[in-house]
Formats: structure tokens, sequence, C-alpha cells
């Protein structure tokens, strides 16, 4: 068998950015997305192997040039002329390179976000070039992967899981956070339009006060839910983390929004978090998050990946879950060519369960001349 070879030498990048209108807004507690943008980081080495990833670039409006321009102007000098053994120390040296100027600039999430996507591109070159599908070379041995249907807005969130439910899903997260008189109601018909044997989650986007997520987890606990996403803002104390998990019967789920290895120990650490949902295009990309989603397995809790936006990182999402077990893949349920033209197998499930391909790295090569047309016959439309 040959050896795996995970060197890189000399990479070149280039950050890709491209913005879809959409007709239907997708709604959060906190914002509205009225386009789906993604940064798609293409990556070739000096041997002229290729790889591609993406950050993550949601909010604010303005994010997705911003992260590109960080990709092209400052990440790309520190790969040009270096050499690595791996793609996990190109994302250490990016990380301790780009450290002090992260902190001068208040940047550190949009820099993260950035070598997220960069690492997420060096893996799927790695894969590529030694002729592995991905979680194949992370170390998995079974390419299905259980998924559900996310972000199910709050306007007849019913007629999103029956359509979604055809499609051969049968878990599905509503988003609340808008008020009782509206997430109660949403949350009856979600689970009625489910039907028997369906998961049903919900999440609130860091929606609540400390006594608002108290109150209504009394009232959530009775929809016997597989879990509560984000009840509370990502920098609460966990102390409050966990007066709340011992209030609800309802496990609490998290980590999207959480980075960093030190982050996620404290996360463990508090026992509060039973469903755990590091982000790849967020932060830590493949090198970072390996080593975080391996401590979540060991520690009894359920990894279940977060991912809101394209095709090339949902689908690098999808091979790490593979490689390394845990839960269930987020998929977004709102209308995205970005994403539907991009993840393959994703695509459409069977009775709750995708399975990845044995192409090579993530099995997608972006033709981005023809997705920057359609974003372009896109805007014309309007």
């Amino acid at each position: 068998m040959t050896e795996t070879n995970l060197e890189l030498r000399r990479v070149e990048l280039r950050a890709h950015v491209l913005r879809l209108p959409i007709s239907q807004p997708v709604r959060t507690s906190f914002g509205t997305m009225h386009d789906r943008p993604a940064v798609l980081v293409q990556a070739r080495d000096a041997d002229g192997a290729e790889g591609w990833g993406e950050a993550w670039c949601n909010f604010p409006p303005c994010g997705a040039e911003h992260r590109g321009r960080l990709i092209d102007t400052v990440l790309s000098a520190h790969l040009r002329e270096r050499e690595f053994e791996s793609p996990a120390a190109a994302f250490a040296h990016l990380h301790e390179a780009t450290a002090v100027l992260a902190l001068q600039s208040g940047e550190p999430g949009p820099f993260a976000q950035a070598i997220a996507g960069v690492d997420l591109a060096l893996w799927d070159l790695v894969a590529r070039r030694n002729a592995q599908p991905l979680w194949r070379l992370l170390g998995g041995s079974d390419p299905t992967v259980g998924v559900y249907a996310s972000g199910i807005n709050p306007e007849h969130p019913e007629r999103v899981v029956r359509a979604r439910r055809d499609d051969g899903y049968r878990a599905f997260k509503l988003k609340i956070g808008f008020g009782t008189d509206i997430d109660i109601p949403n949350i009856e018909r979600v689970v009625e339009a489910a039907g028997d044997g369906a998961t049903v989650m919900v999440d609130a986007n860091q929606g609540w006060s400390l006594e608002q997520a108290l109150r209504m987890a009394v009232v959530l606990d009775r929809f016997d839910l597989a879990w509560i996403e984000e009840p509370l803002r990502a920098d609460r104390p966990w102390s409050e983390w966990q007066e709340l998990q011992r209030h609800s019967r309802t496990p609490l789920a998290a980590g999207e929004n959480v980075a960093g290895a030190r982050g996620f120990e404290e996360l463990l650490a508090s026992g509060a978090v039973r469903v755990v949902q590091p982000d790849v295009a967020k932060w830590g990309g493949i090198s970072g998050c390996l080593p975080v989603v391996r401590r979540i397995r060991a520690q009894g809790a359920t990894y279940a990946p977060h991912f809101l936006g394209a095709g090339i990182g949902l689908l690098h999402s999808a091979h790490l879950l593979a490689a390394t077990g845990g839960g269930m893949l987020e998929v977004d349920s709102n209308p995205n060519a970005l994403r539907s033209l991009l993840c393959g197998p994703l695509a459409r499930p069977g009775d709750g369960r995708a399975t990845l391909t044995e192409v090579e790295g993530i099995g997608v090569r972006p033709d981005i001349p023809a997705l920057r047309e359609l974003c372009a016959a896109s805007r014309s439309s309007d």
C-alpha cells in the first residue's frame, strides 16, 4: 500500500467570492439573509495538485468580500514560498503568523474563518493527490452519514417539513426565538408534519436570557425534542448553561460559535452541552476540528457538525463526520443553488441518510465561471 503523502510545497491560494440572490430571505432571531454568499478557496501546490475549501461568511452582509480579501492579500503570502509537512502544520503556521494582526485589527473571527477555508482546501488537495476520498484519508471506514433538514424559517414551517420529508429527510430543525405565540404553534405544526418516528429539534440562535430560557425549557420539554440549540448567548458563562441543563430534560446543543481548542475544552468540561457542533468553515477547518471531534466522542457527547453555507463546506463537514462518527449532518433546507449544485450525494438523501462517493478528495470540483454566470443571471431576473 502506498504511503500517504501530506506534504505541501509553495501553495498558491485564490478566493472566489460568490453572491446568489434569493427570493425568500433566511431568518434567524438576530438577523436576516437576503442573499446567499460563498467564499470558495482554491489551493494549488507546486506539483499542480488542487483542492477546494469554503470560509464561513454569512454575516455581516459584506462579510464574504472581506474574508476573500483576507485570503488573497494576507494568508496567501504565508504559504506561497514555504513547505509544510501537512495541512495541520500549515494551519498552525497561519494562526501563529497572523495572531498579532488579528488582535491589532480586532478581527480574530474573520481571520479564523479565512484560515479555516484555506485549511479545508489543503486537506482536499492532499486527499486528491493521494487518490483517496477525504473521509478515508481521515481514517474513516463507512461513507454513510445521517442528515437532517435545517434552517426552517418561522413562516409556514410545516410546508417545508413536508417537502423535505418527500426529499428523503427524517429529521428537522426549526428556528425559534420569535416569541412563544409564534414558536410554540410552529413546533406543534412541525412535529405533526414530521410524522411518527421523525426527529425534531429547535434552534434559538442565542435568542434568550437565562430567565427566558428557563421558562421556555419547561414548555419545550413536553415536545420530546432531540435538542435545544443555542438557547443562550455563546458568551454567557458556563455556569448559566449548567443551570439551564439542570432544569431541562431536553439536551442542550452548542459549538458553532466556540473557537479554539481551549474553548471546546471549557465547553466539554462544563458538562452542560450534550450535542457539540463545531463548524469547520468557521473555526479550525479539518486540522483544528479533528482533534476536537475525537475529544467530543471520547467524552460520550454527540458530535453534530454545524454548517449553513455552500456545498463545498457542507461536503467537508460530511467527510469529517463520516471519518469520525457521531450524530447527524446539518443540511440547509432553504433554496440555494450554491449548495445544491456543489454538494454531490448530499443533495437528495435516502430515508434520512446519505452516502459519500469514492471519488478523490471531497468529490466535487466547482466550475467557477458557470457559478458566476448563475449568480449574474439570478440578479438580472430580480
